[in-house]
């Protein structure tokens, strides 16, 4: 494989070699710190990142407020703590070989007020920025007030164009590099736009050249490109380093870092990944964001794919062939389904899946009397996490504080399911039922044979085994 030359990103010479950031206590300051002495750009969650106790302990996030919006002051005020906490345990750590980059999701509740609060208590321990989940226009303006570089996370040519012509054109200087992040490869949440197909996917290569091009455009010919979502093994790759068309190209690892020794996430978690096969990662459209997403298609998954499953249209007077007449709620308030979906129906009953909950999409989905009282409290519990919450209808923005729309039941809970699998997979109950988030390669720790008898390296062991093209 071509030698891997340091690059010139954020303002120094790194090895291109960048840690995705995880959120929810997955992408934290230890991780970060290693990666960053290892000599590339580490990166830490900012997304309710956790905090300790005087003794060292993890403060878990328990809310108190009797409304959403007073939890969600609740939750900012966890998330800047965390991020605090978080940046200064990975400037330890890392010791100033590497850089720290901080990861937040535009679409987070509070995401302009927690990384402002962050980066004022953090000052000097961050170096950059990384953000994507929509379209962060603001993220330079946040930069340039604090003097961080910043790394817009997109998955086409055109999404940066957008953001440079209406933004980033007044604060270049500061632009550290551009992530594209393949919206079928990636972990987490996924860029795909309404004109791309979720089952085809397309050849990154073209369309990091367009970006590319654009860039060059722009003037942009040095800035990196951060290539995130697919990423194994370099030699895979080697066409792309040192590359005139493609200019200066870093890569990004976001799932293979979680089987570190460093990576905080619990053993069951660990052992899950390592028996993972082709097939395993499914790309859908659950999360309460409204984005697709790639988890692992564990328990949690598969009742999310059965309540859509077990799923009919309804109306509300006899319409066209909506005649059979159908119960539902305590009151039993008739709607009218088909025929044919009302036999369905009855099946599904008979099962146990005796209760009908309504969607925004005048549907009705059938579920177990436990699970609807479950998806009831948890939207009761909404901290708004999220800027606009499809599973809570919340909302950040007065005076109504919601998004307009029914409760979403075909989604989740997003905060809750990331908090306990982010702190409690030691056991394969909850690894099994809680989102599990993974990039579409994660079927590859099996396979790999640096992972043979269940090998878990520490970071610099990983990196030191990125940087052999293997």
């Amino acid at each position: 494989m071509k030698a891997l030359n340091a690059i010139r990103m954020g303002g120094a010479e790194v090895l291109p070699l960048v840690e995705g950031g995880k959120g929810v206590a997955v992408s934290d300051g230890n991780s970060c710190g290693h990666w960053a002495a290892g000599g590339g750009v580490g990166t830490f969650s900012a997304v309710n990142a956790d905090s300790y106790a005087a003794d060292g302990t993890i403060i878990r996030q328990t809310y108190e407020g009797r409304t959403r919006r007073d939890r969600h002051e609740e939750m900012i005020d966890y998330a800047i703590k965390g991020g605090i906490a978080q940046a200064q345990r990975a400037h330890d750590i890392n010791g100033g070989r590497g850089r720290i980059n901080a990861n937040i999701l535009w679409e987070m509740g509070g995401a302009e007020r927690v990384i402002t609060g962050v980066l004022e208590g953090a000052k000097g321990l961050i170096n950059g920025l990384t953000c994507g989940a929509g379209m962060p226009y603001r993220l330079s303006d946040i930069a340039m007030k604090f003097g961080v570089h910043y790394y817009p996370i997109v998955s086409s040519a055109r999404a940066f164009s957008a953001l440079w012509k209406r933004a980033y054109h007044k604060a270049s200087d500061l632009l550290g590099g551009v992530v594209y992040e393949d919206p079928w490869l990636a972990g987490g949440h996924n860029g795909l736009s309404n004109s791309e197909d979720p089952s085809r996917p397309e050849d990154p290569f073209p369309r990091v050249l367009a970006l590319r091009r654009q860039m060059r455009e722009f003037g942009l010919g040095d800035t990196p490109i951060i290539m995130a979502g697919g990423v194994w093994w370099l030699e895979e790759w080697e066409d792309w380093i040192d590359n005139p068309e493609l200019g200066p190209i870093a890569f990004q690892f976001g799932t293979r870092p979680l089987l570190t020794q460093e990576s905080p996430i619990g053993n069951s978690w660990k052992q899950k990944l390592l028996s993972l096969k082709k097939g395993d990662i499914f790309l859908n459209r659950f999360s309460p964001t409204g984005f697709y997403s790639s988890a692992v298609n564990n328990d949690f998954m598969q009742e999310l794919r059965g309540r859509s499953e077990r799923q009919v249209a309804y109306t509300t007077e006899v319409v066209g062939e909506h005649t059979a007449e159908f119960g539902v709620g305590p009151r039993k308030r008739i709607v009218y389904l088909t025929k044919p979906d009302l036999t369905r129906v009855r099946q599904w009953v008979a099962q146990g899946f005796t209760e009908a909950l309504r969607t925004p999409d005048t549907t009705l989905i059938f579920v177990t009397p436990e699970r609807a009282g479950q998806i009831y409290q948890d939207q009761v519990d909404c901290m708004g996490c999220l800027s606009q919450c499809r599973f809570s209808n919340w909302g950040q923005e007065g005076p109504e504080y919601t998004n307009g729309k029914k409760a979403d039941p075909r989604s989740f809970c997003i905060q809750k399911t990331l908090q306990n699998i982010g702190h409690d997979a030691t056991d394969e109950f909850t690894a099994e039922n809680n989102l599990m988030f993974s990039g579409h390669n994660g079927y590859r720790f099996s396979t790999d044979p640096f992972y043979s008898n269940g090998f878990i390296p520490t970071v610099r062991q990983l990196i030191d085994r990125i940087k052999t093209g293997r």
